[in-house]
């Protein structure tokens, strides 16, 4: 096309070698990052056997709803991260658990909440320069 400029060998390899993947690693990525996914996984993983009923989760989760529980463990089931064990009982008796998967996603978490206390004053100190500078209200970005 007219006035467009040639992409460069290798952007274009890696433009193509993650393009089938692009949707479902941001839909992954939204789902580790997103406000309750790494708190039910972390909950799970503190409990014995690291396994634990809805209602135990539903508790040790602060603020959330049971609905946003609900669609939050069902994510996680889809996506592998723990598994869901319903017993016969009355009423049923429901039980989630970390799979291999779920267990594993804590190790890099650890390294991040790790890096973050590390770097946390110098963090605050960039945050406190830049409100400084700027006369404007500063607005927390968040994910869409």
């Amino acid at each position: 096309m007219k006035g467009t400029k040639p992409m460069p060998q290798q952007t274009r390899r890696a433009a193509a070698a993650t393009a089938h993947h692009d949707c479902d690693f941001r839909d992954m990525l939204s789902r580790v990052g997103d406000k309750w996914s790494l708190l039910v996984i972390a909950m799970l993983e503190g409990m014995p056997a690291r396994r634990g009923r809805f209602s135990d989760l539903k508790r040790r989760v602060p603020g959330i709803s049971q609905r946003m529980l609900t669609a939050t463990v069902r994510n996680l089931e889809r996506d592998g991260m723990l598994t869901r064990h319903v017993y016969p009982e009355v009423p049923p008796r429901v039980e989630y658990q970390l799979t291999a998967l779920g267990r594993g996603l804590m190790d890099p978490v650890r390294g991040l909440v790790s890096w973050l206390q590390s770097n946390w004053p110098a963090i605050r100190g960039a945050r406190e320069r830049f409100d400084a500078q700027s006369p404007r209200k500063q607005v927390p970005l968040r994910a869409v």
